[in-house]
């Protein structure tokens, strides 16, 4: 997991890249663009938004409530610790490509405010992700597996 996550190190400090200093990554701020880099861009954006929201929506209401009312405890916790690092890292590359092509089809200097808080949202969103997946994740599947074996050493005695 340790190379997923510097792969998506690399692509978020791409993405910054291109919010912040779209014109070192091609784009012009006079709106000179090729059809096919729009077409790309805007099925990128939308592809990859669409995949992150629909992610969130089923991981939190559909499976999730399932797995929690149909399987004990352990082995919800153990797929739970398996599934939020892969479904952080999705999500984390997802909104890193929504964030670089919204970024680079609205250059900063040019965008109006509402362009300036859809890109601050999508940011925002980027950067709970990326807590989620490397600083609360790990520590919530210690607590986990740490309960899971006071647990099981409870039941024992």
């Amino acid at each position: 997991m340790a190379w997923l996550t510097r792969f998506l190190t690399v692509v978020a400090f791409l993405a910054i890249g291109v919010v912040f200093s779209p014109e070192t990554f091609g784009s012009k701020s006079d709106g000179q663009h090729s059809q096919l880099l729009l077409s790309s861009l805007k099925l990128a954006h939308l592809l990859c938004f669409s995949t992150a929201w629909g992610a969130a929506l089923w991981v939190t209401f559909i499976g999730g409530i399932i797995m929690f009312k149909n399987l004990p405890r352990h082995q919800f916790g153990n797929l739970q610790s398996k599934m939020f690092p892969a479904y952080f890292s999705m999500v984390g590359v997802c909104c890193a490509v929504a964030v670089g092509s919204f970024g680079y089809l609205h250059p900063w200097k040019t965008s109006g405010s509402t362009e300036k808080y859809q890109l601050g949202f999508l940011l925002a969103a980027f950067a709970f992700n990326l807590s989620n997946l490397v600083i609360f994740t790990p520590m919530t599947i210690e607590v986990s597996v740490v309960s899971l074996i006071v647990s099981m050493i409870s039941v024992k005695w």
